[in-house]
């Protein structure tokens, strides 16, 4: 464990063989540094097939879960909007744009959760607004998202 705190690819590795407990706020800190890791690229490498952090992106994925399954589907949109902003820099700055599906793998956790979900429909429609607003290149996840808002607003009060 030591080791791993020196080396997050080697902490993010043991995490994902042995799920130790953590607390909502210590979800959403190990999140926000794996999507800075996942993101991360060298402004030089742009418009290039650029390598990036896979194990950092199933990080988010398995955290976002983890954080839904303890009650903070809220605390998961939050994080996703700083994924879809951030990740779809990269995405925009990458000449294949590979990254992409492992995005949308991590925001689908948190799509399907607000499917089966009971927040008021005005709050669902207004994060995916925001998803929307904040994905840079405009197709990131962009057919799930449009069924997610018909969904919600089928549900609002007429």
């Amino acid at each position: 464990m030591e080791l791993a705190g020196e080396d997050r690819g080697i902490l993010r590795r043991l995490a994902s063989q042995i799920e130790w407990e953590a607390s909502p706020r210590e979800l959403a800190a190990e999140t926000r540094q794996a999507i800075a890791d996942a993101t991360d690229f060298d402004e030089r490498d742009a418009n290039r097939n650029f390598d990036y952090d896979y194990e950092a992106y199933s990080t988010i994925q398995r955290n976002f879960s983890r954080l839904i399954d303890q009650g903070e589907l809220r605390l998961a949109m939050e994080l996703s909007l700083e994924l879809m902003d951030q990740g779809s820099h990269q995405v925009e700055m990458s000449d294949e744009e590979l990254m992409t599906h492992d995005i949308e793998e991590c925001l689908a956790v948190v799509v399907n959760a607000l499917r089966k979900c009971d927040l008021p429909p005005g709050e669902a429609l207004a994060w995916s607004a925001e998803m929307a607003k904040r994905d840079r290149v405009g197709f990131i996840f962009e057919r799930e998202l449009g069924a997610l808002r018909k969904h919600f607003e089928a549900l609002r009060p007429q």
